[in-house]
């Protein structure tokens, strides 16, 4: 049996609140710029590169606020943090039809990024805080909703665009984002017992004393902290890429639009299903192997793609490099925890961030679109180098392991 709060009806009104919160940023993060790439490419006559931006931009977001989101949570509560996180995810979806130029719609983006640290961050902690034996398929069931949400809306907004416009469909799909992230937020409330700490046992239960969690200058000299930081950087970046590239190799390869999105789609179902199967998998065999075997069959797909021309054995490969991206999100989690500790869980998983905000981005899906641009659509080449991150990623989240603690009560 669970112990502590676990298992009590709040606990999971607080997962479903939790995770209904986080499925409209997922939307417009993972989906929404791969469907209007094309749209805003001849909108505003930029090529590959200045619609690759964009998620620069939004990561760029992810690595400025997910800290300092970490830190606001402890003092002004989970639940106010995710109220302004879908109160902005929607009013900034309202703000599209008026953009009138790629700057605005890149200012647009880093907004999109920072709702979306507003919810994930307070989301992840309030859950394993409710869940202590089961952090990483809770956190997986957040992560599930957060990518499974953009191979629902893929198709949506291909239906939408086409069928409503681009003024009308981001007008209902802002109203709709805005009445249901309102009715979620209400179910997001912590375990009462975090008003004066968590009691021992939630983090006993995982093995971690609370008085052993590192602080965030302690796992900053960690080697651990730094292994899975460039993990970031590097499976964050070649994930990231397909949220772009997907449609445009479709493209490229003489499928229509609604052909080319299926890639779109089965890479953001595979990184939804995976987040609650890695993270489920991972509690029974292990975070490390979980995730390095997953970021190899990535890397293999990668160099693997190119080469194919039917868009079911693409749309497969692209699969398998969205079920590492999941992974990537659903297993980091808990794996900090196992490390560091929960005491500290917010500050350190942002600046863990900072890597995916500020260099997954320039090296994924930026520097991919302007070498497209550049070398005149050599995906070969792209994914080629895509694919070498994902080999690095699967060798380095090996050696993230619990750094040396101190026993509790221990004296010299």
């Amino acid at each position: 049996m669970e112990t502590g709060v676990s298992g009590t009806a709040n606990g999971y009104r607080a997962l479903i609140g939790c995770s209904v919160a986080i499925y409209w940023p997922g939307a417009f993060i993972f989906s929404f710029p791969g469907v209007m790439a094309p749209y805003w490419q001849d909108t505003f006559q930029v090529g590959k590169g200045g619609v690759g931006n964009l998620l620069f931009f939004v990561l760029a977001a992810l690595g400025i606020f997910m800290f300092f989101v970490g830190r606001w949570q402890e003092r002004l509560g989970h639940r106010n943090m995710i109220t302004v996180g879908v109160m902005l995810c929607s009013l900034n979806c309202l703000m599209l039809p008026f953009l009138p130029n790629i700057y605005a719609l890149y200012l647009w983006a880093f907004l999109n990024g920072a709702s979306s640290c507003f919810v994930y961050i307070p989301s992840l902690t309030m859950v394993q805080w409710w869940f202590p034996l089961k952090r990483g398929l809770v956190s997986g069931v957040v992560n599930l909703v957060f990518g499974l949400s953009a191979a629902i809306m893929t198709p949506v907004f291909t239906y939408l665009f086409i069928g409503l416009g681009y003024t009308l469909m981001a007008m209902v799909v802002g109203f709709v984002s805005l009445i249901t992230g309102t009715i979620a937020t209400r179910w997001t409330n912590p375990p009462p017992l975090e008003l004066e700490g968590p009691p021992e046992s939630l983090d006993a239960a995982s093995g971690i004393h609370m008085d052993n969690s590192l602080t965030a200058s302690e796992a900053l000299r960690s080697t651990s902290f730094w292994n899975l930081w460039l993990t970031w950087a590097f499976q964050g970046a070649s994930g990231i890429a397909m949220v772009t590239l997907s449609t445009s190799f479709g493209l490229s390869r003489g499928f229509s639009l609604a052909e080319a999105v299926v890639i779109l789609t089965i890479f953001n179902l595979a990184s939804g299903f995976s987040r609650i199967a890695s993270g489920y998998a991972s509690d029974l065999v292990g975070r490390n192997i979980t995730m390095s075997v997953t970021f190899i069959a990535a890397g293999i797909s990668y160099l693997l793609m190119p080469w194919f021309e039917h868009l079911y054995i693409i749309s497969l490969c692209a699969g398998f490099v969205g079920f590492a991206f999941g992974t990537l999100f659903a297993v980091s989690a808990p794996l900090a925890v196992d490390c560091f500790g929960m005491k500290h869980f917010g500050s350190i998983f942002g600046l863990m961030f900072t890597s995916y905000g500020f260099v997954a981005g320039l090296v994924g899906p930026t520097l991919a679109g302007y070498m497209l641009d550049f070398t005149r659509g050599n995906f070969p080449l792209v994914f080629g180098y895509l694919g070498i991150f994902c080999f690095l990623a699967g060798g380095l989240i090996r050696y993230v392991v619990p750094p040396q603690r101190i026993p509790t009560g221990a004296t010299n």
